[in-house]
């Protein structure tokens, strides 16, 4: 394999850094769609940073999902990807169907937006949480007790005894819990979190971003945490890439780019936003429709949305480019969205 050194950097990447666990590189992702393969993610590179997380914003519909069932490999049957997705010097998209597999669950895990769905109805919480150990080797009663500590660890009062019981016993708070829990069964460097707090109320969702951070620091894990909430995103995520219709339109600190942003996207989302803005209680909702990646408008695809749109927008697909230090941005006029 090739080290990092001698590898061409491709338009628009970063050198690698040591402290990358996982680099994306010009991922594009093509379903079938209409006798053609339509691009649902175009051309898309970010880095996750050892023991940090990074958060994948943008609207229903931007790719935020797609993308990370690409990074852990369950993207649909027909699916086809160029690029790489690299897992320290790895590329899992070169990598066979068994690795694939054994990567699943012991390096990177997941914790899927609904709980409901993802967990077995007919299985008791504490065997699912505890059959992941059991594939590995553990025996039955090593797996029973370290599922109980785990659900223990997620939060989860009295884990001895709600162990035993069945998905449908838990509130959605403690389902999440659980999933974060079985997320955690193997150890993994890197958890994928898909809006892990969509469905539950305020008070919860603070409660369950805490522990997620809390777990994160203990483990010194890694997470790639998918959202469309900005407010979530500026008080969980170290770096943010803002994704529209399956391509990238600003990427870097989340401080730095909620602060400057350098997209007049990410601007418009930070302005409708009450808890980002500094200022004003006010907020500017964003007009129009979000555009699909399947019907692509020509240029930048946020062009019949944005307010400083001219005529180079709606024909020139704008690089991915870097307009200050460890700051990226795909608009032509990066340099005044700041000014």
């Amino acid at each position: 394999m090739s080290s990092p050194a001698s590898v061409p950097l491709m338009p628009g990447a970063a050198p690698a850094e040591p402290g990358d666990l996982l680099r994306v590189e010009r991922l594009s992702v093509f379903l079938p769609a209409g006798g053609n393969a339509a691009p649902i993610l175009d051309d898309v590179t970010f880095t996750v940073r050892s023991g940090r997380t990074t958060g994948l914003i943008g609207e229903s519909g931007s790719g935020k999902t797609m993308l990370a069932m690409a990074v852990i490999g369950l993207l649909p049957p027909r699916a086809a990807t160029t690029g790489s997705i690299r897992l320290r010097q790895e590329d899992l998209l070169a990598a066979g169907d068994r690795r694939r597999r054994q990567v699943r669950g012991s390096e990177i895990s997941m914790i899927f937006q609904d709980p409901v769905s993802a967990l077995n109805p007919s299985q008791r919480i504490g065997r699912q949480v505890g059959e992941f150990l059991r594939r590995n080797g553990a025996s039955r009663r090593r797996a029973a007790r370290a599922a109980v500590e785990l659900l223990s660890l997620a939060g989860i009062p009295d884990a001895g005894r709600r162990a035993r019981d069945y998905p449908h016993q838990f509130s959605g708070g403690m389902r999440q819990r659980a999933m974060i829990a079985l997320a955690l069964a193997g150890e993994p460097s890197l958890v994928l979190a898909d809006e892990p707090t969509t469905a539950l109320d305020v008070t919860v969702q603070a409660r369950i971003l805490r522990l997620l951070r809390t777990l994160q620091d203990e483990r010194h894990m890694s997470m790639l945490l998918v959202s469309h909430d900005l407010r979530v995103m500026s008080h969980v995520s170290h770096d943010l890439v803002v994704l529209y219709a399956g391509r990238v339109c600003e990427r870097g600190p989340t401080r730095e780019l909620l602060r400057a942003p350098r997209h007049p996207y990410t601007k418009a989302l930070a302005a409708s936003v009450p808890a980002v803005r500094a200022t004003s209680p006010l907020v500017a909702p964003l007009p129009g429709a979000p555009a699909s990646p399947l019907a692509r408008p020509g240029g930048c695809a946020f062009h019949p949305r944005c307010p400083m749109a001219r005529e180079r927008c709606a024909t020139e697909v704008p690089a991915v480019r870097e307009v200050a230090p460890g700051r990226w941005s795909a608009c032509h006029f990066a340099e005044e969205v700041a000014a």
